[in-house]
């Protein structure tokens, strides 16, 4: 039964599925750049993209559970950081979550056709990690964001995971975090990877869990170094408690 279920998905998604993503994908890259460039980057760079992921999801088949909303803190901004399991995380996050935030993007989220171009009037963020500069630019960029009272959204691994586990976490959200005084929202995400995981392109329906957990901050942990250094522990923690399928946070 489960081979001919999978069988009739994936004639769904070929005939329907596929063709309503790609037009839902255009559709979402033209509203959040007009509106954007005509000066309502607030709106714009925010709602199309819910929506989108919503209808995502819902083509996916995939349906999802919200649990700890009541940890998100009356005002922000934050620095929001969750694991990477797939490339549906995105629309898990940016779907669910219920924070309006500007994306951290790797750089080459830019070359995507119509989605690059979205993404940079929308104002987020694109990190070349191979150059130093770039990443200090980003920074700079991201701070700038915080310091405007908008939320900051950052997969501290930096790509996908290959195995549903989490990586190491880099330090750059918390330095950005640390700078300004503002919170870490840790989030898990559960279920991605067997829905999409990397190098596939036919999803696999699953249901979904993305657990909000207690906000943190640097000066929690005492003084730095060290309170950085605790706090990537701490976070890593906390997104690893609530993802079920084999994780084991990799710290030092």
């Amino acid at each position: 039964m489960k081979i001919v279920g999978r069988i009739l998905f994936i004639i769904y998604f070929c005939l329907l599925g596929g063709p309503l993503f790609l037009f839902f994908t255009l559709l979402t890259a033209l509203s959040t750049s007009i509106g954007s460039m005509l000066g309502y980057s607030r709106i714009f760079a925010y709602y199309p993209g819910l929506i989108w992921s919503r209808l995502t999801l819902a083509l996916f088949m995939s349906p999802i559970r919200v649990v700890g909303r009541e940890h998100v803190p009356d005002k922000g901004p934050f620095v929001v950081m969750a694991n990477h399991q797939g490339a549906c995380d995105i629309f898990m996050m940016y779907g669910y979550l219920g924070i309006p935030f500007k994306w951290v993007l790797k750089e080459g989220i830019r070359k995507i056709p119509f989605v690059g171009f979205a993404c940079q009037a929308a104002g987020f963020i694109f990190v070349d990690t191979n150059s130093p500069s770039a990443i200090t630019h980003a920074m700079a960029q991201a701070q700038r964001v915080l310091a405007e009272g908008t939320s900051i959204f950052i997969f501290p691994e930096g790509t996908r995971s290959f195995t549903g586990r989490l990586a190491r976490f880099k330090k750059g959200g918390f330095l950005m975090a640390d700078a300004l005084g503002v919170p870490i929202i840790p989030v898990s995400l559960d279920g991605s990877f067997k829905l999409l995981p990397r190098g596939k392109y036919f999803p696999r329906p699953q249901r979904l869990t993305l657990t909000i957990h207690p906000s943190l901050r640097i000066s929690d942990f005492g003084e730095k170094p060290l309170s950085i250094a605790e706090a990537v522990r701490e976070t890593s923690r906390r997104i690893a408690s609530a993802v079920s399928e084999e994780v084991e946070a990799q710290q030092t």
